[in-house]
């Protein structure tokens, strides 16, 4: 089952006769495209959910987008040409949606934790044409592989959270690239929670709410 650029899985919607709204899941670095899609069986019945894989192997059988780099320092870089490749990557996976299991092109919602937060949030702000929501977990808006894009981007409705205590990707940094959608006057919906790099009950049944409204 591999038409699309990456190996990924599949839940169907409860739309059979019509194109369905497509939600695409993109997990964080070393994990796989099991993670996110445990949330499949609690998210509306209306979605197609695809949940796709990393293209990059990372040690302990893991999966990433995108190479991270530490030097000696423990400063952190990654490799931006394989970040863009990915991103443009996951819009032709959302176009190849659209033939192979009749999602609505004009219909995406995208979920992203961590490095796949990093990710669908340049996705929806280099490609916002074909995006709806945006819902961004423990993670950032990163401009150098952004190319902000011309078209209207008040279609666009973000969902972003982030832990009080993450050390992955702080939330001081997470907090101040935020900034980077008020300056281009975009709107977004922010939560924070006590916890570290990760998901907690009370955040998952507010994303919950969140998305609910927004396939009405």
């Amino acid at each position: 089952m591999n038409n699309l650029p990456f190996h990924h899985i599949v839940r169907e919607s409860s739309i059979k006769k019509e194109a369905s709204p497509l939600l695409l899941m993109v997990h964080g670095f070393g994990s796989n495209e099991q993670d996110l899609f445990s949330f499949s069986r609690e998210l509306p019945g209306e979605f197609t959910i695809v949940s796709i894989r990393g293209p990059i192997n990372t040690p302990g059988m893991g999966y990433a987008w995108y190479d991270i780099y530490f030097d000696l320092k423990g400063n952190k870089t990654f490799n931006i040409e394989m970040a863009i490749k990915s991103r443009d990557l996951i819009l032709k996976c959302i176009e190849d949606c659209s033939k192979k299991y009749n999602t609505d092109i004009n219909n995406t919602t995208l979920m992203g934790f961590s490095q796949g937060s990093v990710l669908i949030n340049a996705v929806a702000l280099t490609y916002p044409k074909n995006i709806k929501n945006i819902i961004s977990l423990s993670g950032g808006i990163d401009p150098s592989i952004i190319t902000l894009s011309k078209e209207d981007l008040n279609n666009l409705s973000f969902y972003i959270s982030h832990g009080t205590d993450d050390e992955v990707l702080p939330f001081i940094q997470a907090k101040e690239s935020l900034n980077f959608l008020d300056q281009n006057n975009i709107v977004y919906d922010f939560e924070t929670y006590p916890v570290g790099h990760g998901v907690c009950p009370e955040n998952f049944k507010s994303m919950l709410s969140w998305l609910n409204k927004k396939i009405l």
